[in-house]
């Protein structure tokens, strides 16, 4: 850390400032998210009270607990879906990588016996570039 010091001091910036401020930062966040959990616990008895009143407590309870178990699966559904979509995505850009250095490993592998054919440098050379770059742009496998 010593060391980082005097180039901090070159570049402009102010360690001792910088870390003050985000103490400073996570107090007022922490207190304005203490602050809005109990402003909407206070906003949910509000409405439980205000249930209970016309349905019954037994009642009121059931409700706002099955209201609770939907919003909990619900956002466990979405998760799931944004987590499939991800993990597919990574998938998807994991078999394109490997394809690609296969097709690259391949071509290097076999260039020099290629080479050795005069007939298969004029012809077989833009016909294995014609095949790989169709390779490379099929999608699907």
């Amino acid at each position: 850390m010593h060391l980082l010091l005097p180039l901090a001091s070159l570049l402009g910036i102010e360690l001792e400032g910088l870390s003050e401020r985000l103490k400073a930062k996570a107090v007022a966040f922490a207190l304005i998210g203490v602050f809005g959990l109990l402003g909407l616990g206070f906003v949910l008895s509000a409405i439980f009270i205000l249930v209970a009143s016309q349905t019954g407590v037994l009642l009121a309870t059931a409700i706002f607990g099955g209201v609770f178990l939907l919003l909990s699966l619900a956002i466990y559904v979405g998760y799931s879906v944004s987590e499939n979509r991800h993990r597919r995505s990574v998938t998807e850009r994991r078999r394109s990588a490997e394809k690609g250095a296969f097709l690259s490993t391949a071509a290097a592998a076999a260039l020099p016996l290629l080479l050795k054919s005069p007939l298969i440098v004029k012809l077989g050379l833009p016909a294995a570039a014609i095949a790989a770059l169709a390779l490379m742009r099929n999608g699907d496998d």
